[in-house]
């Protein structure tokens, strides 16, 4: 199983999911757009737009962690610390887009930089990898 860490992380709120394995582009964003889809949709659907980063968040930890995690749920966690191993950081604005970036030397020294010190993936790059 590859060893490819992540975090996750939604505009307006502080929580920042952390994935210890399957963080590549190639395995994220194909679920992590098809359930954003659906998320999309449900709120859209309800009229719901109270609480929607704390929702996104608690339901990509339910919905999205059971396929990034398959069967070993210890590699996902919460939390408000972002982590110098991880390779890639997604972020999810609350304009409904998804930014993937990737940690600098600066992340990895100090990774409470954040997205301060990571560069964007722009979305050709992405395709490659």
């Amino acid at each position: 199983m590859p060893n490819t860490p992540c975090h996750i992380i939604v505009e307006g709120n502080p929580a920042i999911i952390y994935a210890s394995r399957n963080g590549t582009p190639a395995k994220v964003l194909p679920t992590l757009n098809r359930f954003l889809d659906k998320f999309w949709q449900e709120r859209d659907t309800s009229g719901e737009s109270i609480d929607t980063p704390e929702c996104l968040v608690a339901q990509i930890v339910v919905r999205f962690g059971f396929e990034l995690c398959e069967d070993d749920y210890s590699n996902l966690r919460v939390g408000l610390n972002y982590r110098p191993e991880v390779k890639y950081l997604y972020r999810i604005s609350a304009d409904r887009t998804v930014q993937v970036w990737t940690p600098e030397s600066a992340y990895q020294t100090n990774p409470s930089l954040g997205l301060t010190a990571c560069r964007l993936l722009q979305q050709n790059a992405i395709a490659t990898l």
